[in-house]
């Protein structure tokens, strides 16, 4: 139990820094012109990205082929990202307009995909 403990509060960590990432990028794409849900989801791969490597040299044991390890990480992320952007979409339709709101449309849905996302990176990822 002490492992998954140990997994639980490394992939929470490498996710602030995910959470770090995608509001950046997400930032950025609105910047460059991009509507917010355009931005979010190029903010929300480059997020998959950084946590994907992350996750796989510190909180996992890498599982073979980087390739084909990454697009089964891409996959499984897939059900927390349904989460993740239904909630940041919820943000945005019942908060009225602010600089600071995808921000924190991004934070709310990412710790609505949290837990999926946890369970899938362990079982259908990372598998040991």
């Amino acid at each position: 139990m002490a492992k998954a403990a140990t997994q639980l509060l490394r992939f929470a960590a490498t996710g602030v820094i995910g959470l770090a990432a995608d509001v950046a990028v997400l930032y950025a794409a609105l910047a460059l012109g991009c509507d917010h849900y355009t931005g979010r989801v190029l903010s929300f791969l480059a997020a998959v990205l950084v946590t994907w490597r992350i996750n796989r040299r510190y909180t996992f044991t890498p599982s073979g082929s980087q390739w084909a390890e990454w697009w089964r990480y891409l996959g499984a992320m897939s059900g927390g990202a349904l989460l993740n952007l239904g909630a940041y979409t919820l943000v945005l339709w019942l908060l009225p307009a602010a600089a600071w709101l995808p921000a924190l449309g991004v934070a709310v849905g990412s710790l609505a995909g949290m837990s999926v996302n946890f369970l899938s990176a362990k079982y259908l990822v990372f598998k040991s």
